[in-house]
Order: structure tokens, then sequence, then C-alpha cells
């Protein structure tokens, strides 16, 4: 019998697995901003918690080491514990084209069990996407220790993985949405499946853009984002998902499309998609998941991450599509910040939109003082104080 690609895309099977505290509430934001097609799993160890989950469905593990209580911040105990309901684990996962494990790193259980969930996920021939989140400064050193080496035995069982701030639901829905709704440029699985598997680190930006020329201006904000930290230039393969209002054309899309592919790596493997969302009003939305950051000649290397954050200056200047033009990484950022306003570089991104909708007027510049007009008694007695000195 035959079938569309979307039909296909819609018997796609993907599962969302929030381990522990930061991945419980995680989930429990997707669930509330209603993302279709998706099933939602909350794996904690604290049983309260579990009781307290918007998640239709729920897992306590290491009911025997814990007995329900938690993990106490110790990830042996997390790791101990997924380990102790690993098959049920395994029967969550078992027929999924995709799994999410989504995490807050430091504490004991996402620390700890998510290695352990996301080894079993692949094990099933799931693609398997980690989406997790480092401690805040203020939280010790301790637990930073913990995240960093949690996110290292993360990096070993998943096909990508993403490590940003507040980007957990982003990050799911992003990805997701392009393969399941149908849009303007619709994605099937097997093109996501082709840039994500075996991927390593990734990185996300996220821009938006309103106004005549706001598909390009989202772009250029996706890819100069603070949440990128190092430059899309040294991505080998980069997904993007463009959302608009009913009004949004190809023409948009093609523009915003333009910005990508120009600062991509010149042999980037790069897919997107183009959806429609009546929600969005007359804003325009890009997300840009940028991966498989590789040192030429190494294809066992870390991700290159020799360029400075987008918050100081660049360490070094980067390729430009291999063409002999180079421009420093944060060149789109420093470029918005110049020309982030019309009414002036004080303005906030609010007063901008509303004057960009509404219309607005430059500000007028001050009068500058006449200057005092003298009687013709006052300029002749000046004339012969500096005459006689």
């Amino acid at each position: 019998m035959a079938q569309s690609q979307t039909d296909a895309n819609r018997w796609s099977r993907f599962q969302v697995l929030g381990i522990g505290g930061g991945g419980g509430n995680a989930v429990n934001r997707m669930i509330q901003t209603r993302i279709d097609g998706v099933s939602f799993w909350a794996v904690n160890t604290d049983a309260q918690a579990l009781a307290k989950s918007l998640a239709p469905n729920v897992l306590n593990i290491g009911r025997q080491v814990t007995r329900g209580l938690g993990a106490g911040g110790v990830p042996e105990v997390g790791k101990n514990s997924a380990l102790e309901n690993a098959e049920e684990v395994r029967q969550i996962c078992k027929g999924s084209d995709m799994v999410f494990i989504t995490a807050g790193m430091g504490g004991g259980t996402g620390s700890g069990a998510g290695p352990v969930v996301s080894e079993i996920a692949r094990d099933e021939g799931c693609l398997t996407v980690g989406v997790v989140t480092k401690p805040f400064a203020f939280e010790g050193k301790k637990r930073m220790r913990q995240a960093e080496d949690a996110i290292k035995e993360l990096r070993k069982h998943v096909d990508t993985l993403i490590v940003q701030n507040d980007i957990l639901r982003q990050g799911v829905v992003g990805i997701s949405e392009i393969i399941i709704k149908t849009g303007l440029v619709n994605v099937d699985f097997a093109d996501v499946r082709a840039v994500m598997r075996d991927a390593g680190t990734a990185l996300m930006g996220v821009g938006t853009g309103v106004g005549k020329s706001r598909a390009t201006d989202a772009a250029v904000a996706a890819i100069s984002s603070p949440l990128l930290d190092f430059p899309i230039s040294e991505a080998k393969r980069v997904v993007f998902n463009v959302v608009g209002g009913s009004d949004l054309g190809l023409s948009e899309i093609n523009a915003a499309s333009e910005v990508i592919y120009e600062n991509a790596h010149e042999d980037a493997n790069i897919i997107f998609g183009a959806l429609i969302d009546p929600d969005m009003g007359e804003e325009v939305s890009i997300t840009v998941l940028a991966c498989d950051f590789r040192e030429v000649g190494r294809d066992d290397a870390e991700p290159v991450l020799t360029a400075a954050s987008s918050g100081g200056t660049a360490a070094a200047e980067v390729a430009r599509n291999g063409a002999g033009e180079y421009r420093a990484p944060n060149y789109y950022k420093d470029r918005r910040e110049m020309t982030r306003s019309p009414l002036g570089p004080d303005a906030t991104v609010e007063e901008t939109r509303t004057a960009i909708t509404r219309g607005f007027k430059r500000p007028e510049p001050e009068p500058e003082p006449e200057p005092e007009k003298k009687s013709f008694r006052k300029r002749k007695g000046g004339f012969f104080r500096k005459l006689f000195g």
C-alpha cells in the first residue's frame, strides 16, 4: 500500500525520557506547551517527585537501592538504580525510532542514570539524543565536577549531545517538529537520522525576527546566538527549522536558508524544515542545531572549541565557506548589535518591536541653542579691546 512521506513521519515513534529532577521538570514544561507526536516518561529515584509529575508515564527506578527516597546527589546511586530497572527501560525504548534523554547534570539521578538509560536506548537501535544542562556556578565545584564527569560518560552512549542551559524544551521541539508536523518544507526521519547519527557534541542557536527582513534577521540571530558558542563554519552537519505565521513565504525561507548555507562549512550536510504556526503572527523563529565539530583529518577528535564564546573577544578568525574570505566568529553578532534598533542603541527589544509593527519616527535631534546676538556697541567695544589690548 502506498503511503505519503507525511504519513510515514507520523508513524515514527519518539520518546522523551526525563531523568531525575531536572529532566522531569523539562518534561513538565514540554507537556504544558502541548508538543504533539511524542511520548513522555518521567524517570526518577524520588517517588514523591514522580507523584507530582505531569507525565502520563512514570518509572520509579532503584526501588530496592533507594526505597523511593532519591539518590542523595550521589551519581553511583543513580547508576545502580538504573541498572536495577534496566529491563523496564529497555521495554520503554523498544521499537522507538528516536529517544531524547533530558536531564540536569550534577545531581545523583540525572548524572548516574542518564548514561545507563542512553546506552540501553542506543543498544535498541534508537537514534539517541542527549539534551542536558550544567549546574549554575553557585551550586558549587563538586556538583560541577560531577556534571562534567557525567557528560563525558554520556557522550559515549548517545548519537548527538546538546549541552545548553535553558534549552531542553527548545532542543526537543526544534528537532521533533520538523519531522512530525506537516509544513511548507517537509523532512523525513531518515534525513534527520543521517545528520544526527554519531554526530558528537551539538550546539543550538535560536533567533527571531519581525518586519520586512524578519526571516533573514532570525537566521542571523540564530547563528550568532549566545547559545551557539562556537562558529557554525566548523560544523559538518546542520539541522535548522523555520517557523512563521500563515503569511510566511518560500522567498523568506530561501533568504534565511542562504544566510545559514553561506556561513556553514563548505562540505556540511544541511537539512531544514519550514512550518506554519498561525500563533506566530508576524514573527519568524529559526532554530539551528549544529553538530559534528571535528578537526580536519581526525575522525575520532573531540569537538574543536578553539574560538572564544560569543560573549568575549574572538581567539581566531574562521574561514568563511572555504572561499578565502575570513570573518571573526562574532561578526554577525556584532553587526546585529550595531544595527539593533532604528530607535538608537539604548532602545529595548520590546520598544523596537512595537516601533516596527506600529510605525515609528526617528528621535528628533535636540535643536542647538542659537548664538547670542550682540549689539553694535558691544561688537565695536570688543573690536577696540582686541586692537589695543
